[in-house]
């Protein structure tokens, strides 16, 4: 049963976890609805639970049976990894995820197509590298993300004035959906001021530099959180080696939200090579974060 607002019990206990209706309900944009998805964990005094998964890892049809479960085990918002031959920043599990979905026939129009059949409750986040957005074309990708019903766009690829050049082009599509972009620890304090200030759907907050994994130390990111709110009033969600309940937490003690992703990954091939559900694998992952 879905509900539109969080229950008293809701309040009271972050375990006690019901997803609210269907953003598209309330909020037709996807900028709208990112904000909203963090407006409502931050009612439950929760940090925003974001799960990354490889779309066609291990094949598509788990990929939208997570679409549509991953909301009930505990996740406020789900990044979707399109599979791409080169990577950028992204660590051996992940790197492996999308070549294994590669081979398996995963195509950018195969990912769209399945993100409109599981109509997901939560916004989807597509992160996708330049290359597959210049070969679509920064238009026709764009309405694609719009039509499939994909909330956000993170490019991690992309050089400092893509959004610039591309707004340019369909401002409008841009606005229709939550932009994200990156900041790593080293960014430089002007670099830093232009993400922020024209971010609207948050500001992906890498935890540590290098390439993704998981690691076993809690990241520290109460000042560089706190250098970007000091610029304006952003959401601000980390990754990069967010693994346990832990990690979340500490995360949560400054940040709006906490990305998920090699930890769920690894766990989902783990099942897949022993014969079992890759999708529950990351199902139990994501619940056990939440009622953490």
């Amino acid at each position: 049963m879905l509900r539109c607002t969080p229950s008293d019990s809701d309040r009271r206990s972050r375990s006690a976890f019901t997803y609210p209706c269907r953003m598209t309900a309330v909020a037709p944009t996807g900028a709208d609805r990112i904000a909203r998805a963090f407006a409502l964990a931050k009612a439950r005094g929760a940090c925003a639970l974001m799960p990354f998964i490889t779309a066609g890892f291990p094949d598509l049809a788990t990929t939208e049976r997570l679409l549509r479960d991953l909301p009930d085990a505990g996740a406020d918002l789900i990044e979707l990894g399109f599979p791409f031959s080169d990577p950028i920043a992204d660590g051996p599990v992940i790197a492996e995820s999308m070549h294994q979905a590669l081979l398996g026939g995963t195509t950018p129009e195969a990912v769209f197509a399945m993100v409109k059949r599981a109509n997901p409750v939560v916004p989807v986040l597509a992160m996708v590298s330049v290359s597959i957005v210049g070969r679509m074309g920064a238009g026709p990708f764009l309405r694609a993300c719009i039509d499939s019903g994909v909330s956000g766009v993170i490019v991690p690829d992309a050089g400092p004035e893509f959004w610039e050049t591309v707004r340019a082009e369909v401002g409008g599509l841009v606005d229709s959906l939550g932009v994200v972009e990156l900041v790593a620890p080293t960014t430089p304090r002007p670099r830093l001021e232009q993400i922020v200030r024209r971010a609207n759907g948050f500001v992906y907050l890498l935890a540590r530099a290098g390439i993704t994994g998981e690691r076993q130390d809690a990241p520290e990111v109460a000042d560089r959180v706190a250098a970007i709110r000091s610029i304006a009033p952003a959401r601000v969600a980390v990754g990069f080696g967010i693994s346990t309940a832990a990690h979340v937490e500490a995360v949560g003690r400054h940040a709006d939200g906490a990305i998920i992703g090699s930890a769920i990954v690894r766990r989902m091939g783990e099942a897949a090579q022993k014969g079992e559900s890759a999708a529950e694998a990351a199902l139990s992952l994501v619940r056990s974060l939440r009622s953490a």
